[in-house]
């Protein structure tokens, strides 16, 4: 049986996109995310990924629709 919700301990994570997550930090860290130092409650981590993920186009997306504004484009 899973811990109850309340007493996990989760990591803030974030992968190569700037995309956001939380895990349990008692798991191992899946393959192409890494933790940003923010750890506690599912609450706690999901309020710090709120305030800091504003925008949620992927990375590559935000870069390419700025590559074509700078180009004068249409966005």
């Amino acid at each position: 049986m899973d811990q109850d919700r309340e007493t996990v301990v989760y990591d803030v994570v974030i992968n190569d996109e700037e995309q956001y997550s939380i895990w349990p930090s008692d798991r191992p860290m899946p393959g192409g995310w890494r933790a940003v130092d923010v750890r506690g409650t599912e609450e706690t981590c999901l309020a710090h990924i709120e305030e800091h993920w504003t925008d949620m186009r992927p990375r590559s997306v935000r870069l390419a629709m700025q590559a074509n504004e700078s180009a004068g484009g249409a966005t």
